[in-house]
């Protein structure tokens, strides 16, 4: 399978490290180069054929939206900025989405699932091996591997080294992180605060704070109410 050729486009070594690490997650996408400026990212696309950018706004010499004004034909670009104020702008260039740093992995594959939608591209698989079907996921817990119906997990809390699997009626404990999960469950899940994701079929009601999922309230993370709002 071809993999699709990426161009990360950055000033900040740190934001660059994130949206790389990000994409070795993704078997399917490939980083070809990473620039600081306009100019290096100039010299890739004349040289290289990319096919998704993720393009930083504020860079010396050239900002990224008047970088992108200067290509007769670009590739696909995610923008990726601290700074909301040039969402409207960015648009009209037919970006493919606008990320607010710091950005999440969830709203990252977001994201990506746009992409994919918008361009045509097949499902990515993950870089590990997936166990389950689209209706089901095996966990291991108390020393044994469990199935469990997606539909039927609630939510899933954070505590610690572990998680504890919420389902309609009982909890199961599994020692991994809401990054290695969120790869085997469905894109029904969605993780709204640091020690929480949740099932959006299961939510109830929820403001600008909180969600309830039958009688219980979990909180928005402040980084993730744009990931909420989303959907």
């Amino acid at each position: 399978m071809n993999k699709i050729k990426c161009l990360v486009v950055d000033d900040e070594s740190i934001a660059q490290r994130i949206i790389v690490a990000y994409l070795k997650d993704l078997s399917t996408y490939e980083v070809v180069a990473t620039c600081k400026n306009a100019m290096e990212a100039m010299d890739v696309l004349n040289t290289r054929a990319i096919d998704l950018m993720f393009l930083d706004l504020e860079m010396p010499k050239l900002k990224g939206l008047d970088f992108l004004k200067t290509l007769p034909t670009p590739p696909a670009v995610i923008i990726t900025t601290a700074h909301r104020n040039y969402a409207l702008e960015s648009y009209e260039h037919e970006i493919v989405d606008y990320l607010l740093k710091p950005i999440s992995f969830e709203r990252f594959l977001k994201a990506i699932n746009r992409f994919k939608k918008i361009k045509g591209v097949g499902d990515n698989k993950l870089a590990e091996p997936r166990l389950q079907s689209t209706e089901f996921i095996y966990l291991k817990s108390d020393r044994k591997t469990i199935k469990l119906s997606m539909s039927n997990i609630t939510y899933i809390e954070g505590m610690n080294n572990y998680l504890i699997v919420h389902t309609q009626h009982n909890k199961h404990i599994v020692y991994k992180s809401f990054r290695e999960i969120l790869k085997d469950l469905d894109d029904n899940f969605v993780r709204v605060h640091k020690s929480f994701v949740v099932n959006k079929s299961r939510i109830d009601s929820f403001n600008k704070e909180e969600l309830a999922i039958a009688e219980i309230k979990i909180p928005i993370g402040k980084i993730y109410k744009e990931v909420v709002d989303s959907f």
